[in-house]
């Protein structure tokens, strides 16, 4: 259904067939080829493929390329090293936490460990109670090196 305005406001949409002479065909070919990108400038885009294969063969050429590539991937995913052997050499942590929880949980042990030290620090005995006990001699003073 169309109304009034579409009518009026609708762009003039008739295709010009009037003949185009061949003179203006050949000034518009040349134009068109002075501005023609160079084939570098192509191949730079991958437009065009930077190879000196014959074009039946490009297809092949690719083909084996990425065959190449896929064996070679194969190969170092089988000599990657298992999980176990990189918890060993300290390259994964040895944590069943998922990789979100990992940080926090690496913070908590530390925090952990250094609670740990204070609570044995605070219980640590005294020069007095070492001497009593027979581990330091009356004449021996720690704090002093």
């Amino acid at each position: 259904m169309t109304t009034p305005l579409d009518t009026e406001n609708a762009p003039d949409l008739k295709v010009d067939e009037s003949p185009i002479s061949p003179l203006e065909r050949r000034n518009s070919l040349e134009k068109h080829l002075a501005h023609r990108p160079d084939a570098q400038d192509l191949k730079n885009r991958h437009i065009l493929l930077d190879t000196n294969a014959a074009p039946a063969l490009q297809a092949k050429q690719i083909e084996l390329e990425r065959q190449q590539h896929s064996d070679s991937l194969k190969k170092h995913l089988e000599k990657r090293p298992e999980r176990e052997e990189l918890v060993e050499r300290n390259i994964l942590p040895n944590s069943s936490a998922a990789p979100a929880l990992q940080a926090n949980q690496k913070e908590l042990d530390r925090r952990m460990r250094a609670d740990s030290l204070d609570k044995k620090i605070s219980h640590r005995p005294t020069a007095d109670q070492l001497v009593k006990e027979g581990i330091l001699e009356e004449n021996e003073n720690p704090i002093k090196e």
